[in-house]
């Protein structure tokens, strides 16, 4: 079984290019959560995906391939 990656199952390097840009990474970034059905994490990375979430998800795409999990819920 394949690991579910970031950025709707793209390849590593694919999602760290998207998530350098600011307005593909907010963008990737609401519409994975939203799409995995987390609604309250899809609004706060809504109004917030140009702040420090940012910056966050950046070091962690390029460190381990995945996304913040902001909200779990």
């Amino acid at each position: 079984m394949a690991l579910k990656k970031d950025y709707f199952g793209l390849d590593r390097i694919v999602s760290i290019i998207l998530a350098i840009i600011p307005v593909t990474a907010w963008i990737c970034g609401v519409i994975t959560r939203l799409s995995e059905g987390k609604l309250v994490a899809g609004i706060i990375r809504l109004f917030l995906g140009f702040t420090i979430i940012w910056i966050i998800d950046l070091i962690l795409m390029i460190i381990n391939g995945k996304i913040w999990r902001l909200l779990n819920i």
